[in-house]
């Protein structure tokens, strides 16, 4: 495609590797994985069916000072799966009523943001920067991206997964027509600093969540748990990738498929602290799961199950307590579990991080249309655990 001009404020680079070590240098944003160029680059390289792109702003002496990572996928309404369903539905009839949404055509979505991966991952601002202003400023970028390649025709753009605490910044993009709305939250644990192994967390659980804990532990007894290393995945990669889908299948919607060979790069690149287990029973693979160390956070990343065995062995609640205990064991802080299945998570200590994305569509009647339904979207409500001792009643069982 012919690429997007610079422009006084924007850098627009096609690939990774077209932004130049200095740049790198002078954003200073590796120390964040989702910002390392490794990282990124694994994504790029095996997702070919996606376009991506990279905008870096700049100041008045051309030094750069924010980076966004842009992703354009095409996005088919009919997979939405959950209870904005019927919105999506009512909204999908009207737009096609007068041909405002096409037919049978994806729409084509520019994403800021990581497609595959739950957060706030998708800008990167450096300190002492004026965010307010650089929001605007990467929203005229985009736009001037959309408008720079008539061929890329596309009919809306996602700024994915802010916190509560950005929005006060974040909220600079209505001025541009986009419209905010709440989805399911990012469960996050919060490790205790006490805890130095498993067997401390459970002693801080209440009596039922411990019961519980070890009932998981006892049924799974039967499965294997491997590391798996570069060379595995080569053998492993067919049917790891298979109870992803199983479970990608289940999901209220995505707005993409993971290639599992991405995990190739990223074990090569980021070494121990990209986490890749198999689980096994009588040799043959029923389930995995990933994940990388960020900071000091934890972050869980896709996982495989073979459902028919799940309730048997009780493995999605096994590899919820694996997470904690690899993040017990590298003295990390928290663990964000992402936002799916909210209380099975909660069970296990999780709790929900508000998360919000802001939406447009190119056409403007379109746009006003949207408003009113993205007002009604909700986060599907679930029911919170409390799995914990009260810390002022230890004793609490």
């Amino acid at each position: 495609m012919n690429f997007c001009s610079n422009t006084n404020s924007a850098l627009f680079f096609s690939s990774v590797d077209k932004i130049s070590d200095e740049i790198w240098r002078n954003l200073d944003c590796e120390s964040n994985v989702y910002f390392h160029r490794s990282f990124l680059k694994a994504i790029e390289e095996n997702h070919p069916d996606i376009i991506f792109s990279y905008i870096i702003l700049i100041d008045k002496d051309k030094k750069p000072i924010a980076f966004a990572s842009i992703q354009i996928v095409d996005f088919y309404i009919d997979t939405i799966k959950n209870d904005i369903e019927i919105l999506i539905r009512k909204l999908k009839n009207i737009g096609r009523k007068f041909h405002i949404i096409p037919d049978k055509k994806p729409l084509k979505l520019l994403i800021c943001g990581n497609t595959f991966v739950s957060g706030e991952h998708g800008i990167f601002i450096k300190q002492k920067q004026d965010k307010k202003l650089l929001i605007k400023k990467l929203a005229k970028a985009i736009l001037h991206f959309s408008n720079a390649d008539k061929k890329l025709k596309i009919d809306a753009f996602l700024l994915k997964d802010f916190i509560n605490e950005s929005l006060l910044i974040t909220d600079e993009l209505k001025d541009f027509n986009y419209h905010p709305f709440s989805v399911e939250p990012n469960m996050v644990l919060t490790l205790d600093e006490n805890w130095q192994n498993f067997d401390d967390y459970l002693a801080s659980m209440k009596t039922k969540f411990r019961v519980k804990a070890r009932k998981a532990h006892k049924q799974s007894a039967a499965i294997t748990i491997e590391e798996v290393t570069k060379e595995d995945l080569v053998n492993q990669l067919p049917e790891m990738t298979a109870l992803y889908k199983k479970v990608a299948s289940n999901a209220d919607f995505n707005l993409g498929n993971f290639n599992l060979e991405t995990y190739t790069n990223l074990k090569e690149k980021f070494g121990e602290n990209y986490i890749l287990k198999t689980y096994w029973l009588n040799h043959k693979i029923v389930g995995f799961i990933s994940g990388v160390i960020n900071q000091n956070s934890l972050d869980a990343h896709f996982v495989g199950i073979d459902y028919e065995l799940n309730r048997e062995y009780a493995i999605y609640q096994r590899m919820l307590y694996d997470y904690i205990e690899i993040a017990i064991s590298k003295r990390l802080k928290t663990i964000n579990f992402g936002r799916t299945a909210s209380e099975i998570k909660s069970s296990v200590g999780a709790e929900p991080r508000d998360l919000t994305m802001y939406f447009r569509h190119k056409k403007s009647i379109t746009n006003r249309i949207l408003k009113l339904f993205l007002q009604r979207i909700q986060p599907t409500p679930f029911h919170q655990k409390f799995p914990f001792k009260n810390a002022n009643n230890p004793n609490e069982e």
